[in-house]
């Protein structure tokens, strides 16, 4: 057993912590995978120590590099594959073994999707401690995946800075901010990729200086590019340290020029020393404020600063299966906490009597109005505020969800609003996921008073580890030929 020492700071001294570990770092093993996390990294063990290998798929046996040590697990680098799984694939990205954003290119994309429902069922069985096998498990249905899982992202945010005198653009190295230059990503929309390069050389041309974030010195921060893949509209964001743009004109005139379906240009002022990319302040230098989209039939407006799906294909995947789990016929009464710019609302609004949509920012719930209003869609009320305070506040007025969506960010559901869910009691709660470890660790929860009938995982970001889920919850004591909503008299609002 090797001891590796870490140092380990106090507030007034520096010791050195010995850990009983069976490598150390530097070390070169040998090491048979056994699985992926949920990273996408290769999960082997030796003498019973975890190591997560990047680059390492399940049934192979590979030489890896340690980086890391912990006391219970370890991470290294792939150094040489002694026997490949049959699914290792060669990924068609130069800058792939350089750039990370893509950790999953190596596999081949039906095991990737076989990969996340997997994460799924970990998660729902290590976490929530829910039965995923066998009679009364619940069913976690195989990954809805893309026909086409490349070119899919209608957004990109690019970094700027400069190398031999020229604009470079792409991504941050490894454990660092020194930006490696991008002339394509095969995951982005090309349009992205071509305004990215026009602005890099018009920049260039005429002598616009990038942000250095070291020295606090320089002008152009980030180049940030929306596209709408069903209506073939293009903005550009150009993301600058003060408001004065020298050349402002000609850089505007280049981009017309040279960007295919640009309808706007749009500056963005953000003074402060920080790694948020937005300031407060936004300009619109020629063209539109906004740029529209689709998804299935629904119409939005997206400014340089809303949120929007990146996956819009995807997207209409996951929102037609949330219409789907929520039953709605017509009749219902529907609660969408956590609603964003209202693109689930609007989804659930089609087939429903009134949806009710709630986000905790103002910005958010102004783009929801101007959505609804854009789609002529009259049944849909939005209030800005924590769902946990509007929510009880609605019950108050006398508003009875028959179904309630949620779709938190990463870290899941806020206690107060799971609490919220089960005091009002709605015949059905459709929970949208991001992560499966806050799904099933909230589910748990709602398993009080739900049976949790089936998730749906679906792939929005393919060669990535990430994986968005829809799980369907049901009150206990409805069956599905029990569901008809606002029929049931017995029901706890009733």
């Amino acid at each position: 057993m090797a001891k590796t020492t870490k140092r380990r700071r106090g507030p007034q001294q520096t010791a050195k912590v010995e850990l009983d570990v069976p490598v150390r770092v530097g070390q070169t093993v040998e090491v048979e995978i056994t699985g992926l996390n949920h990273e996408g990294a290769g999960v082997g063990r030796i003498e019973g120590y975890t190591l997560f290998v990047d680059g390492a798929l399940a049934g192979e046996r590979v030489h890896a590099r340690v980086d890391h040590v912990k006391k219970n697990f370890g991470f290294a680098k792939l150094t040489k594959v002694s026997i490949a799984s049959t699914f290792r694939s060669q990924p068609p990205c130069p800058l792939y073994d350089r750039c990370g954003g893509c950790s999953l290119q190596h596999l081949a994309y039906e095991e990737q999707l076989r990969h996340k429902q997997q994460i799924v069922r970990d998660n729902l069985r290590r976490i929530g401690g829910f039965q995923v096998e066998g009679d009364g498990a619940i069913t976690v249905h195989p990954t809805l995946g893309m026909s086409e899982p490349w070119r899919y992202r209608n957004k990109a945010q690019v970094p700027i800075g400069e190398e031999n005198g020229a604009l470079v653009g792409g991504f941050y190295a490894e454990k660092s901010h020194s930006i490696i230059d991008m002339h394509e990503c095969l995951i982005q929309h090309q349009k992205n990729d071509e305004a990215v390069a026009t602005v890099k050389k018009a920049a260039t041309d005429l002598g616009i200086k990038p942000y250095d974030e070291v020295r606090g010195s320089g002008l152009l921060r980030h180049v940030v590019v929306k596209v709408g893949v069903k209506t073939g509209e293009v903005m550009v964001v150009l993301v600058t340290t003060e408001e004065t743009l020298p050349q402002r004109d000609k850089l505007v005139e280049a981009i017309r020029t040279e960007v295919a379906g640009v309808t706007s240009i749009v500056q963005n002022i953000n003074p402060d020393k920080t790694n948020v990319i937005f300031g407060k302040k936004t300009v619109t230098l020629w063209g539109s404020d906004v740029i529209y989209d689709y998804i299935g039939a629904i119409k939005f407006a997206i400014s340089a600063r809303s949120f929007y799906q990146v996956n819009p294909a995807q997207t209409e995947v996951l929102y037609n299966k949330t219409l789907e789990y929520a039953g709605a016929t017509g009749t219902e009464t529907v609660i969408d906490a956590y609603c964003g710019i209202g693109t689930i609302s609007l989804f659930l609004a089609q087939k429903s009597k009134h949806v009710y949509g709630v986000e905790i920012v103002p910005e958010a719930i102004e783009d929801a109005n101007r959505n609804a209003k854009l789609n002529g869609v009259e049944n849909a009320t939005f209030e800005a505020g924590p769902a946990e305070v509007v929510i009880p506040a609605w019950k108050e007025q006398g508003i009875r969800a028959d179904v309630i969506v949620v779709d938190p960010p990463r870290k899941g559901c806020d206690e107060a609003l799971l609490t919220t869910i089960l005091e009002m009691q709605p015949e059905r709660v459709v929970y949208v996921s991001c992560n499966p470890s806050t799904l099933a660790r909230d589910l748990k929860v709602l398993a009080e008073k739900y049976e949790v009938r089936e998730v749906q995982p679906v792939d929005m970001f393919p060669h990535t580890g990430h994986v968005e889920s829809v799980a369907l919850l049901v009150y206990k004591g409805f069956g599905y030929a029990e569901t008809t909503f606002g029929a049931i008299l017995n029901h706890p609002f009733f």
